[in-house]
């Protein structure tokens, strides 16, 4: 099974409902068929919440929201070691650079995001949600 970091980008395309939710919300449908493992770093939940706390401002909404993600989606604990390796990463987006630096320290398999650019110094191979659907639905 190939396993997936899935960056803050592709949550807020589903939850915002932006322009390719709907392959999102397929390649969430694999995840949630255990034909992908698919993980969330720590600090991407914080995140979300403020920028769903500030669009809906319903705390109940949010609250699900943030469940629903944690629930489907192994949560990668962010700790000092994986915050230190990040300061020293080729990647100049720090955000970027500790989702890069957990997918390693977690074998994972590749990150999927919509700004395949920020990861150009990755070593974890980064691709959008649709490269990954041609994979995945030549698999299954």
């Amino acid at each position: 099974m190939k396993s997936i970091v899935i960056d803050i980008n592709i949550f807020m395309d589903f939850l915002f409902k932006r322009e390719g939710h709907g392959i999102v919300a397929e390649m969430f449908g694999y995840c949630a068929e255990n034909k992908l493992k698919g993980y969330v770093c720590a600090h991407e939940i914080t995140t979300l919440a403020y920028f769903l706390r500030k669009s809906i401002q319903e705390k109940e909404k949010v609250r699900k929201s943030l469940f629903g993600i944690m629930r489907r989606f192994q949560v990668i604990e962010v700790n000092a070691a994986i915050l230190g390796k990040s300061l020293d990463s080729e990647i100049n987006d720090y955000e970027d650079a500790v989702i890069e630096v957990s997918a390693y320290e977690n074998n994972v398999d590749c990150i999927v995001t919509r700004d395949i650019k920020d990861f150009r110094k990755s070593r974890i191979k980064a691709i959008t949600p649709e490269e990954l659907l041609a994979i995945v639905r030549l698999e299954f």
